[in-house]
């Protein structure tokens, strides 16, 4: 249906594809994959005919119908419905053409045009456009108000609404899950994978491209490759081909022979928890993911926190809410610095309420929260990235905001620092105005690691991140030693760091017993109506006050002893590939026979006795790694 010959498209005299070959057809769902500004979204203003191409040849068929979300935040004193509604052009030119029938007094016109409406779901355009706005988080009493009376964000996903409203033989989507929660991305996944016609979807969040695309186009290098399958079927076929090209094949066999061997132990001997089977899910994927992070060039680590007191953040009935309205009653949580903690909820039921309570933005209407003198938290939030100074360049952003620290750094080390998240060179004097969504969140995640901190409060941290950044995100925060607390829609990250998870509904915080999967399950189900959830039932905290001291005494035991283990399994893990390395090493000499012609008897019988010694070292070493892995996936389950 599209068909692309030596196509070559550019931004200015930059050439972002060459000879691009390819064909898509009718019904095919695609992902576009790529770093951010490898032309993406370009390819898509080809697709949409707002560019022509500047080498080759693009054919579609004529008159093919073409839905695209506008990039700007719609304006408009329209209700939110008649807005998605007016999505339906057809329809919307059918119901002109009815007017101008009974203005004419053509009642024979009138009564063909009637049943042309009919035939269209006329009559059923206000429900299905309330749908639209239901699955994407509006209220059902909001549906009347004002477009201009919402926030940025649901006016972006009133236009997608409109855009899903719109009848179409190829759908554009280009990061639709941006300015979603989890909920509304399960929701237009599941319309997504039901829709019947062709879609083109440009998105970095590998889950929900697995469950909707079966073909992948990647841009690299000025080059689109077309590969057959979902997301992780060609983060497979292409690590494999990169091995396969690559002078550090090698090494990079033995690296994932290595991860799968404790990856299959693991399975066989870990408990049966839905929490510890989900984290196997994820380390399923880690050679994939190892692969292709060796390409990227982000080295995101988070210092080491000066103190990591215990708890860290303490909330005792906590009423949290904005002037006489409360969000949310009765929270009692503690925070220690190892945990790893998801917080999920249907939009507007109070996520971003507590994240405000926890990073202390919001004071409480009642109760007490309890923070540690040495507290030093870091608040990652869409806003905190608008605050950003854009007459300012980052290394100046980084200079303001930074902290102690970064003033007393030289400005090489500012520089270094900054180049570990992507800045490099003149780039650190760049205003910040020209700098992308993913750019700003950069530029902030450099400055919270700047600062030390020992927490991290992140709200929806992926938005605007390809999947390298994400990638190096997420292993950086495996890594981190304080505190994580997270709101996103991006499940291969919550999947990745979280132990557990806090359902906010109905006004409370509470413990969620289950993984992401029980999540959706429980939000299939009338969920809003209900004021007891069928799964999270338990609140965090429900003892006098003397038996929550004696609770947090033995908690704080646990969490040592918890911290004590992470501690050593981190040890272990940096240790693993190098006895692996050596291991090789050594049995590439014994295997070579001039070896036995050169080395002298006593060389010979050395490395022997290293190898034998080393060998009984790694057994013993995976032996406690896996024991380790056992206990804490237990204990995260």
């Amino acid at each position: 249906m599209l068909n692309f010959r030596n196509v070559g498209l550019r931004r200015g005299a930059e050439p972002l594809i060459e000879a691009a070959t390819t064909s898509l057809f009718r019904g095919d769902k695609i992902g576009i994959v790529g770093r951010n500004g490898s032309g993406k979204s370009t390819l898509l203003a080809l697709i949409r005919g707002e560019l022509t191409p500047d080498a080759g040849d693009y054919q579609a068929p004529t008159n093919l119908a073409i839905a695209s979300v506008a990039q700007h935040v719609p304006q408009t004193e329209r209700s939110v419905v008649d807005f998605v509604i007016d999505g339906d052009v057809e329809l919307r030119n059918l119901e002109a053409a009815i007017e101008t029938a009974r203005a004419a007094s053509d009642g024979t016109q009138e009564a063909s045009l009637l049943a042309e409406f009919e035939m269209l779901g006329g009559y059923t355009a206000r429900s299905r456009a309330a749908s639209l706005l239901d699955g994407l988080g509006f209220d059902s009493t909001d549906i009347d108000r004002p477009v201009n009376s919402f926030s940025g964000g649901l006016r972006m996903r009133a236009a997608l609404a409109s855009t899903l409203m719109r009848r179409s033989d190829v759908l554009l989507l280009d990061e639709p899950t941006n300015h979603l929660d989890l909920d509304a991305v399960l929701w237009l996944e599941g319309w997504l994978k039901a829709w019947t016609g062709t879609l083109l979807l440009v998105s970095h969040d590998r889950e929900f491209l697995d469950s909707i695309v079966n073909r992948i186009l990647h841009i690299q290098n000025k080059k689109l490759t077309d590969w057959s399958g979902n997301y992780s079927s060609f983060e497979t076929q292409y690590a494999a081909s990169r091995a396969m090209a690559s002078a550090g094949a090698e090494k990079q066999r033995r690296q994932a022979e290595h991860l799968r061997a404790f990856i299959a132990r693991f399975k066989a001997k870990a408990s049966k928890a839905r929490q510890a089977q989900s984290r196997v899910k994820w380390l399923e994927r880690l050679p994939q993911i190892v692969a292709q992070q060796e390409e990227e060039s982000f080295d995101w680590q988070f210092r080491e926190p000066r103190k990591l007191p215990r708890p860290l953040i303490t909330l005792d009935d906590v009423a949290a809410g904005y002037g006489e309205r409360r969000v949310l009653e009765k929270l009692r949580m503690s925070l220690a610095p190892d945990e790893r903690l998801g917080i999920l909820g249907r939009n507007g039921a109070g996520k971003s309420t507590l994240m405000r309570v926890l990073a202390a933005e919001l004071a409480p209407l009642a109760g007490e929260v309890t923070v540690s003198p040495d507290l030093e938290s870091g608040f990652f939030a869409q806003l905190e990235v608008d605050q950003l100074d854009n007459s300012s360049t980052c290394l100046r952003e980084l200079i303001r905001r930074g902290g102690n620290d970064v003033a007393r750094w030289s400005e090489q080390q500012r520089r270094n620092h900054l180049g570990q998240f992507g800045f490099r060179g003149e780039r650190v004097f760049e205003p910040v105005q020209q700098f992308s969504g993913g750019e700003r969140a950069r530029l902030l995640l450099a400055i919270l690691v700047a600062r030390r901190p020992n927490v991290l409060l992140l709200d929806e941290p992926t938005n605007h991140l390809d999947f390298d950044m994400r990638n190096s995100l997420l292993l950086a925060l495996q890594e981190f030693s304080g505190a994580v607390v997270v709101v996103s829609h991006d499940r291969t990250l919550l999947r990745g760091i979280c132990d557990r998870f806090i359902l906010v509904a109905n006004g409370r915080a509470l413990e969620f017993d289950g993984d992401l999967d029980d999540y959706a399950r429980w939000l299939a189900t009338d969920s809003r109506a209900s004021t007891v959830d069928p799964i999270a039932h338990r609140p965090i905290t429900s003892q006098s006050a003397s038996a929550r001291r004696d609770t947090k005494r033995r908690e704080a035991e646990e969490r040592n002893r918890r911290s004590t283990r992470r501690a050593e399994l981190r040890a272990l893990e940096t240790e693993l590939p190098l006895l692996v390395t050596r291991r090789a090493d050594l049995e590439r000499q014994l295997a070579n026979a001039d070896f036995y012609q050169s080395a002298p008897g006593a060389e010979q019988r050395r490395l022997r006795k290293e190898h034998l010694a080393l060998v009984a070292k790694l057994d013993a070493t995976e032996t406690r790694w896996l024991e380790l892995s056992e206990e804490l996936a237990s204990d995260s389950g």
